[in-house]
């Protein structure tokens, strides 16, 4: 395997880790320093998505075979992952700084935008950890 795929994925993998991460923890802990981690978080979103892409072109173009279809499952539960953390918690980690609303609303608006993220992340996880074995 060519040395910058493997590191196109080992930036692949740290920064699904930390997006990961970060939204089990988040949403476990409703959303308490969400206003600190969102800007990192949807950080390593980008750079886990658009390594991902990169490694669908390098790894997977010109098929779709059972593999890519999980795989796919996979990329399109972390969009939509990162959409609705985006939005979600996005808009309710603004409106705190702003100061349109109090910090208990908030937390729990930033809660339930990385807990619709959490379970997203897990489908796309697994999918990952899977694909190549179905």
């Amino acid at each position: 395997m060519p040395l910058l795929v493997l590191v196109i994925l080992s930036l692949h993998i740290l920064a699904a880790t930390f997006w990961a991460g970060t939204s089990f923890t988040l949403a476990r802990t409703g959303g308490a320093a969400g206003e600190i981690l969102f800007r990192p978080q949807m950080g390593a979103a980008l750079i886990a998505v658009l390594a991902g892409g990169y490694l669908w072109h390098e790894l997977h173009a010109g098929g779709f075979g059972t593999d890519e279809q999980v795989l796919g499952l996979g990329a399109l539960c972390a969009l939509v992952a990162a959409g609705v953390q985006g939005i979600v918690s996005g808009r309710a980690v603004s409106a705190l700084r702003r100061g349109e609303t109090s910090e208990g609303e908030a937390r729990s608006r930033i809660a339930i935008g990385q807990r619709i993220g959490a379970a997203l992340l897990a489908v796309a996880l697994i999918c990952m950890a899977v694909a190549r074995y179905v």
